[in-house]
């Protein structure tokens, strides 16, 4: 059994714990607000983009004018995963969820006989997925010194995978993020970004006008998809920021509350120690007297 002097250390010690904890969810709290109004704000824009996109992609029909961006390269036999965590921890399984998804999206694709190559955007899903698949990783992103992310970052992520295509190293890029709903609630989400999704959403089908382009719908897309890419890639990091922050405060909330549930029981045992000390004390003193 632990002694009194133990068990004070101890619950000064889980006390300073809940104190980071505390002070840790505040800040998650602060940061959830900037970045779930930054990734809600993008996401009209990446939806309109889409449309857009769809609506120049009817009028191409897939002729000989639409860029290879969209049309693929009219295989599939190797695959690119851009999977994108975040930098840090402490956030519970928010980073474990996607690297999940990923990873048994990479063992379907290896079942059928595919060839996969990874980029990792975030510390966190290149430290997961590198156990088991690190000759499959061509490349991390850094993005630890980035306190605000703009769409630079985005652009040049979005560069470095077009490269890639350019040069022929792949045939199909699904991106891998979280998409945030609420507090406690992220889900990991796979979006192909290469061949272009030309899928006409129900608001653009429903709406009956018909664009003419100029100039030609394939020049425009030539600058468009690359772009999309960009957006793309731009949404699915402030949706990450803002689930990264949602979940962090959530596990910051859960580890509080589960510090101030030891410090009780840590302060019950300490008590009754302390008082069945006192009453071994006191009948010692009292036999003592008594055999006077």
């Amino acid at each position: 059994m632990p002694s009194l002097k133990d068990l004070r250390n101890r619950i000064a010690s889980v006390k300073a714990t809940q104190k980071i904890t505390k002070a840790m969810q505040m800040v998650a709290a602060a940061k959830l607000r900037r970045a779930q109004e930054a990734a809600e704000a993008a996401r009209p824009y990446s939806e309109r983009m889409g449309a857009v996109l769809a609506n120049i992609t009817q009028a191409v029909g897939g002729g000989g004018d639409a860029p290879a961006l969209m049309t693929g390269t009219g295989k599939d036999d190797v695959h690119l995963l851009v999977v994108c965590t975040a930098e840090r921890g402490l956030c519970g399984g928010f980073n474990s969820q996607i690297a999940r998804l990923a990873r048994d999206h990479v063992r379907k694709l290896l079942a059928a006989g595919k060839q996969v190559k990874i980029i990792c955007v975030g510390k966190k899903g290149f430290d997961i997925l590198r156990r088991d698949y690190a000759s499959l990783i061509l490349d991390r992103v850094d993005l630890r010194e980035v306190r605000t992310l703009s769409f630079v970052n985005a652009d040049a992520i979005a560069k470095k995978v077009i490269g890639l295509f350019n040069e022929g190293q792949f045939d199909v890029c699904t991106l891998f993020y979280s998409n945030f709903k609420s507090v406690i609630s992220q889900v990991p989400t796979a979006q192909q970004i290469i061949p272009a999704a030309t899928e006409v959403s129900g608001e653009a089908s429903n709406g009956a006008a018909v664009y003419e382009y100029e100039p030609e719908p394939g020049e425009i897309l030539s600058d468009l998809i690359p772009r999309n890419i960009a957006v793309q890639i731009f949404r699915a990091l402030l949706e990450n920021a803002a689930g990264e922050m949602g979940a962090k405060m959530s596990a910051m909330d859960s580890a509080t509350r589960n510090a101030g549930d030891m410090i009780n029981r840590l302060s019950i045992t300490y008590n009754r120690q302390r008082q069945a000390q006192i009453t071994k004390e006191l009948i010692e003193i009292i036999s003592g007297a008594e055999a006077l």
